[in-house]
């Protein structure tokens, strides 16, 4: 008899926990050993059954599910995880990938595309929902290379949220949608902020975004369509 692939469910909605044990349940080789509704209850339940696979809400009660994925990814390195989540924007999936995440997939379209998503990952692919539009793949991608380009000693000193929140301010984000898109508060995007203007010794949202665009941070086209 074939050992059955183990999975457990991080979700604070009941409901939509039943729904996709329904969906995992079309498939005999998949089995859900746990499910739960909070970040903490989840990583003690990964810490006892040790899964072959996570999927993860990424708005959970007590922790975000960018920091569930990385206690994860530390303590049980050889299990899957995917996120699963309502929110299709890049910057949600830039930290879920990078917290260690392998899947994405979006909560509307799950019916559709999470066993696609859970064989993917399995097979040791990286799968992101079809439902997430190519704009926002070659985005990511973009940003990655540009990252790669940085050699400023003053950039090197700041921590990788502070450069982070960097980015995102010579973008012209506001510290509440940062706060949003980081899973942080505002506060804490002012604490960054002061921390990094001092560090690179700027004096206004003009200096920061010049210093951004010289280290092509950001897209000057975004400053001048």
């Amino acid at each position: 008899m074939t050992q059955k692939i183990t999975i457990l469910i991080v979700d604070d909605h009941p409901l939509f926990r039943e729904g996709l044990k329904t969906i995992i349940g079309r498939n005999r080789q998949y089995e859900v050993v746990g499910e739960a509704g909070s970040g903490q209850q989840g990583l003690e339940l990964a810490r006892r059954a040790e899964p072959d696979l996570m999927m993860i809400d990424l708005s959970l009660p007590d922790m975000n599910g960018i920091q569930l994925t990385r206690k994860i990814r530390a303590e049980l390195p050889a299990t899957t995880i995917i996120t699963v989540t309502m929110h299709a924007k890049v910057d949600y999936i830039a930290e879920a990938f990078k917290a260690g995440a392998t899947g994405y997939v979006i909560k509307e379209s799950a019916a559709e595309g999470l066993l696609k998503g859970i064989q993917t990952v399995l097979g040791g692919d990286y799968f992101l929902d079809s439902a997430v539009s190519s704009q926002v793949v070659q985005t990511l991608m973009k940003l990655q290379g540009k990252e790669a380009k940085i050699t400023d000693a003053q950039y090197a000193t700041l921590t990788a949220r502070e450069q982070e929140i960097l980015r995102l301010l010579a973008e012209g984000l506001s510290s509440r949608e940062i706060a949003e898109k980081l899973f942080i508060s505002p506060k804490t995007v002012e604490n960054h902020r002061a921390n990094i203007m001092n560090k690179l010794d700027l004096h206004s949202t003009l200096e920061l975004v010049r210093y951004a665009a010289k280290l092509c941070l950001i897209d000057m086209e975004l400053w001048t369509n």
